[in-house]
């Protein structure tokens, strides 16, 4: 009988299965059973029914045959709520699957249980709505877990499950990971396909997975990744991701990296700036990698930038606009109310006059260099509910400089993956590595190996949670 959930990898788990040490029925019950017991409240909506009968069934030969799944509530899978993580939807019900979640269940074999929490329409970079309440790190209570995809990093993290999926459009999973201590991959744009019913302005979006291992990521993108036509604007597909672990390193040897650890415009506690001087540094010494200067400034888009990026949220209320204000978390409301007084076809212009530039300014640095390192995470985990231009001291704490190291990759599309490096006050640090576009493969090199020169806890010291 399994007691508590896997403690390691999702990887790990399907060995177990496959050697008949333990059984899907019985993970998913002890997930279940930890949910319930857990006071991270990461987890929104559970079905144990569907969930039992899926994992009655599942085919542990397939990559993650039987492994029990979060789905982050942003993503629609038929039947289940389809809240956006808002008051205002808080009823309704999806009516259609996405394609990678489709993928993961029907080609990976995963097991959904339930529906993981997150920040109100993806528009926040920290884990607190008026739908769901506080979602807790599990390295410490009261201390954010990030946003988006707080819900699956905190759930990941904290013991209940494996695996839980993720989106990011600003940071949304790079933010958590670097929080919450996991790894953290947004690929390329475009790398997993993002249908049915896709999204398309402002380009920034793209989805994936909260993982404990980079070879689960590895997977995780075998199992996903790959074009489909609902989505325009997803790639071909490849599939040795996971295949492929361990054979570029000889392609990495004398590549270029650079360190700009606040890259030109975070305020980074210094703490964490020497932790992560220190890790990529040490990454460049194990990777062979040449050292090099760059004088490097990601470029701010600003307020005409923001206020663009409102226009989806506003065909999404529809006809709920302006009635609903009431029940939006008062960051959105405000950014509504803003933008619809605010915006117009001269800030439209002006708006995509700088992300042109923007776009010129990475490709200019990655003629230089071929790896780009930052901290992932201008802080460690902050009290869980501190808003928007909040300071300590001197120094900015909260929304609006947390996404200050991720949000440029969003802008431009590049890969960049969040690696778990030390802790600072207790708390995990993570280090961001960039790089050119469709090079994902070389992140994960990069990820791979310090994993395996220096790994990082699977989990939170305290999980299950």
């Amino acid at each position: 009988m399994t007691d508590q959930p896997w403690m390691g990898d999702a990887t790990s788990l399907v060995e177990a299965f496959r050697a008949g040490e333990r059984s899907p029925v019985e993970e998913l019950d002890a997930t279940l059973a930890a949910i319930d017991a857990s006071g991270l409240n990461c987890v929104s909506f559970t079905d144990p029914e569907r969930a039992r009968a899926a994992a009655g069934r599942a085919d542990v030969s397939k990559p993650f045959g039987g492994v029990p799944f979060g789905i982050k509530e942003l993503s629609n899978y038929e039947g289940w709520p389809s809240t956006e993580a808002s008051l205002v939807f808080r009823d309704r019900l999806a009516g259609f699957t996405e394609t990678q979640l489709l993928r993961a269940q029907n080609d990976g074999g995963l097991v959904p249980f339930g529906l993981t929490t997150a920040s109100e329409f993806g528009g926040l970079n920290v884990s607190v709505t008026k739908l769901n309440g506080v979602t807790h790190n599990p390295w410490q209570h009261g201390r954010t877990a990030g946003g988006s995809s707080g819900g699956s990093a905190a759930a990941v993290a904290g013991g209940l499950c494996t695996l839980a999926s993720g989106g990011d459009g600003g940071g949304s999973i790079r933010i958590p990971a670097g929080f919450c201590g996991l790894p953290g991959m947004k690929g390329t744009a475009g790398r997993i396909p993002r249908g049915p019913h896709t999204s398309i302005h402002p380009m920034t979006v793209v989805t994936g997975v909260m993982a404990r291992s980079i070879r689960d990521i590895a997977r995780y993108y075998d199992v996903t990744c790959g074009y489909d036509p609902r989505d325009p604007y997803s790639l071909p597909r490849h599939d040795r991701w996971e295949a492929e672990l361990g054979t570029f390193r000889d392609r990495l040897r004398g590549r270029r990296m650079a360190i700009v650890v606040d890259l030109g415009t975070a305020e980074v506690l210094p703490e964490v700036a020497e932790v992560v001087q220190q890790a990529a540094e040490q990454l460049a010494a194990d990777a062979g990698l040449e050292l090099v200067e760059l004088d490097f400034t990601a470029p701010k888009l600003g307020f005409d930038w923001a206020m663009g990026n409102l226009a989806s949220l506003r065909a999404e209320l529809a006809d709920h606009w302006p009635d609903c204000a009431e029940d939006l978390t008062k960051e959105m409301a405000f950014g509504m109310q803003l933008g619809e007084g605010e915006y117009d076809m001269e800030m439209a212009a002006r708006a995509e006059a700088a992300r042109t530039a923007a776009n010129e300014t990475l490709a200019d640095a990655f003629e230089s260099v071929d790896f780009l390192v930052s901290a992932t995470n201008p802080d460690v985990a902050f009290p869980a509910e501190v808003g928007a231009n909040t300071r300590v001291g001197d120094r900015k704490v909260g929304l609006e400089n947390n996404g200050a190291l991720t949000i440029p990759y969003n802008i431009y599309g590049n890969p960049s993956l969040s690696i778990p490096i030390q802790t600072v006050n207790d708390l995990p640090v993570g280090m961001q590595v960039a790089t050119r576009h469709h090079e994902d493969a070389l992140l994960l090199e990069l990820g791979n190996i310090v994993e395996s020169e220096r790994p990082w806890a699977l989990t939170a010291p305290l999980a299950p949670c």
